[in-house]
């Protein structure tokens, strides 16, 4: 064993016979129940995961991005880099819980846009035990912090299952969000199985609040039983969009990035070779054709690109801070020397998916509108508040990525799958501020923390036969430097983009569609897609296609790469779109939803069904002498949604497919005291999505309000915040109220919403 590993977990011998016999004279001693125990010495671990960052973007891998906590682990411990994820969010989590590629675990893409094939149904098969199960098993406390996004998304709601759920993965303790991307200062949070409510404080950070989250278990964890070992698996949801840091940390970032991303990058690919963590040899990849160069855009396109830059930065610097914190909590009360912390920069590349201008609202793409570049500009100094949920433009994400090709979303290339990772184990590391070059995959940190447990993956867990684990403990390289990679094989496939990895050659599919197209081409039959060589033994870039000079090369990895996606559930390459038809669905036919009283909050998935179709709500509320105050009905939020509420006792309804794309209708009187009937005919043009519609407001049957909806939801309503009734509990669809006051002031005796 590479490791210094202890020994294997305690159990207790529940096999010696007993007898019981009339008195205690006659029977066996009493003998306790014990529980298993893990192995003297067992290690507590600490995974930290990071959002949507780039190989190229921390301080500790060349990047300009300042990231003390991560450079401190690497000057005690290990860098890796050539440590690969799945180049997307959900497959890159599934993996590293399961130990095994992600498609054999049914999370070939996010899990709020799953499809039917079994490699992509986003349900983790209980014959895929996570390490959180097996240590659980095996005498270890274990939680989660932070991001999840690997719960089918109609399992979201109170009507469960659970199963999966990070409870049901075996954490006995959540606290986060269960979807792909949370705002900083107004989070739809989850402890355990029970949706949350972050503080009213205008102060109020998520990524501060996870890292009390995590200090606090670790101290209760700690009072309890000091020598029982943990497990803490920390996902920030930094910096995936919205990247909204405090105010004090966006300013010591202002005017940092106004060069651009084409000299940002020229410069993290010099400092990476200063710093050794990419060879002296190594040319940068090539720029793609459709990117914008930093030097053709207008003074006004400068400013604002820079802006979300400065944001993005900010966000991940502070992110950091916050897991040192966590880190420092260890120091303090004696257990940093036997703790392993793996600290993963990234669940993917960083993201180009803000395109040419970037995004003030990353729900533009999902209602199916441009953003116009004036309006962002106008809102410059919304980019970092709780007023934008701001995505970066494409160029920065290239630029992060340096010195590898294309980006999140492209698991045919290292821009996509390089992360730069870090593990740091006092006594055992002995080697501190080293570089490691083997090659290994997320999943291989499942077997990793194994090994260092002393714990060996059981072949039946919970009575469920378990599928092979297919990662490789990366334990054998921290005493050997120069070891050849135990991993010599691996196969990428994400958004229809692919790649096999063996021995040091990659044969990669090139992008049917680049980041910056006006107009996106065609989609290209899988057979006639053009495949890509290289030889990353000494192009550690993929700066080099040899496909033209080595075609036989080629030709054999292209037939690996078939082989190797029919074991791992890869087949059949498709795209995600439209596949979410006929998933699961609790209301499946229904077309009537009554509500009494306040409920709250329904996910998107058990919610009312309203994108494509015309509806009708009815309100059959009572309001004091005032006409009443605060929502009736509502799903979405800020950034997107639809409000039913009543304004000063007015009746009122809001439809807000982006803050920049808001529509509001309301009566001109308040309602009287009393009981009434208020209602809201909702008729599309078409009943399809994103067509125009007419909204009309009734009060006890008659009209009182009318007015015209240019454009409704393409996709879903809100991707980040549930349906309620009496309340809108997490963020406001319209500014006319505020959380607390968006509360209903009168009695709500029933909400029907029906649909044709």
């Amino acid at each position: 064993m590479a490791l210094s590993a202890p020994a294997v977990a305690q159990t207790s011998d529940a096999s010696a016979a007993k007898i019981y016999g009339r008195t205690p004279a006659e029977s066996s001693p009493p003998r306790w129940p014990q529980p298993v125990r893990a192995a003297n010495g067992a290690p507590n671990i600490l995974i930290v995961m990071t959002d949507d960052v780039g190989f190229g973007a921390s301080s500790t891998f060349g990047g300009p991005i300042p990231t003390p906590t991560f450079d401190a682990l690497a000057q005690a411990g290990l860098r890796y880099n050539q440590f690969n994820t799945t180049a997307i969010c959900s497959p890159t989590r599934a993996s590293l819980l399961t130990g095994r590629d992600p498609q054999a675990v049914g999370m070939g893409y996010v899990a709020n846009w799953a499809t039917g094939y079994d490699g992509y149904n986003s349900v983790i098969p209980k014959s895929a035990g996570t390490m959180a199960q097996i240590l659980k098993e095996n005498g270890y406390n274990t939680a989660m912090i932070g991001k999840g996004h690997v719960t089918p998304e109609w399992e979201m709601s109170r009507a469960g299952p659970f199963d999966r759920w990070p409870t049901g993965l075996g954490f006995e303790y959540f606290y986060g969000f269960l979807g792909a991307d949370s705002s900083m200062a107004e989070p739809n949070l989850v402890e355990n199985t029970a949706h949350v409510q972050a503080p009213a404080d205008p102060a109020y950070h998520l990524e501060h609040d996870l890292a009390d989250h995590a200090i606090r278990w670790i101290d209760e964890q700690h009072a309890a039983a000091p020598d029982k070992p943990f497990l803490l698996y920390y996902a920030t949801g930094t910096a995936h969009a919205p990247n909204q840091p405090p105010a004090d940390w966006m300013a010591r970032f202002r005017g940092k990035f106004d060069a651009g991303w084409d000299a940002m990058r020229a410069e993290t690919v010099a400092r990476q070779k200063r710093l050794g963590v990419i060879p002296q040899g190594t040319d940068d990849a090539p720029r793609p054709d459709t990117l914008p160069r930093w030097d053709s855009l207008t003074a006004d396109q400068k400013r604002l690109y820079a802006r979300y830059m400065e944001a993005y930065a900010a966000s991940l610097a502070y992110a950091d801070a916050q897991i040192g914190r966590v880190i420092q909590r260890l120091r303090d009360n004696g257990e940093i020397d036997n703790t392993l912390i793996i600290y993963i920069q990234g669940d993917n590349g960083a993201s180009a998916e803000g395109s040419f201008d970037g995004k003030l609202f990353e729900q533009s793409a999902l209602s199916g509108v441009k953003e116009n570049p004036d309006y962002a500009l106008a809102h410059i100094d919304d980019i970092g508040t709780r007023h934008a949920y701001n995505l970066i433009p494409g160029g920065w994400g290239w630029a992060l990525n340096a010195p590898f090709p294309w980006a999140k979303r492209y698991g045919s290339h290292f821009g996509g799958t390089r992360n730069g990772m870090v593990m740091s184990w006092p006594r055992h590391i002995q080697d501190p501020g080293g570089l490691r070059s083997q090659f290994h995959h997320v999943s291989d940190i499942m077997p990793t923390v194994l090994e260092a447990a002393g714990v060996k993956a059981p072949e039946i867990l919970d009575g469920v036969p378990q599928k092979p684990i297919t990662g490789i403990s990366m334990g054998y390289s921290f005493a050997a430097k120069d070891a050849p990679s135990h991993r010599t094989t691996q196969v990428f496939a994400m958004a229809q983009n692919l790649s096999v990895y063996k021995d040091g050659w990659v044969a990669a599919t090139a992008p049917m569609v680049t980041p910056w197209e006006r107009t996106p081409p065609p989609p290209v039959p899988i057979d006639q897609r053009v495949w890509q060589l290289y030889d990353t033994r000494s192009d550690f870039s993929e700066a080099h296609d040899l496909a033209a000079a080595n075609p036989q090369k080629l030709a054999a990895l292209k037939d690996l790469f078939w082989a190797e996606a029919a074991t791992a559930g890869i087949l059949p390459i498709h795209g995600s779109e439209g596949g979410q038809k006929g998933r699961p669905d609790h209301n499946a036919g229904r077309v009537l939803f009554t509500y009494h009283g306040p409920i709250g909050p329904i996910p998107e998935s058990a919610a009312p069904g309203l994108v494509g179709h015309s509806f009708t709500i009815r309100a059959q509320v009572s309001v004091p002498a005032d006409g009443g105050q605060g929502v009736i009905a509502v799903h979405g939020g800020r950034f997107g949604g639809y409000s039913l509420f009543l304004d000063k006792g007015r009746p009122s309804f809001t439809y807000n497919l982006t803050p920049a794309h808001t529509s509001r209708i309301a009566g001109t009187a308040p309602l009287t005291a009393g009981r009434h009937d208020i209602g809201l005919r909702f008729v599309m043009d078409q009943e399809a999505p994103t067509s125009g519609a007419t909204a009309t407001l009734l009060v006890d049957g008659k009209e009182v309000a009318r007015g015209r909806i240019d454009r409704t939801f393409a996709l879903v309503v809100s991707h980040t915040e549930d349906f309620e009734v009496g309340q809108d509990s997490i963020s406001p669809v319209d500014p006319a109220y505020d959380v607390a006051s968006g509360h209903f002031t009168g009695t709500i005796e029933r909400v029907d919403i029906s649909l044709p």
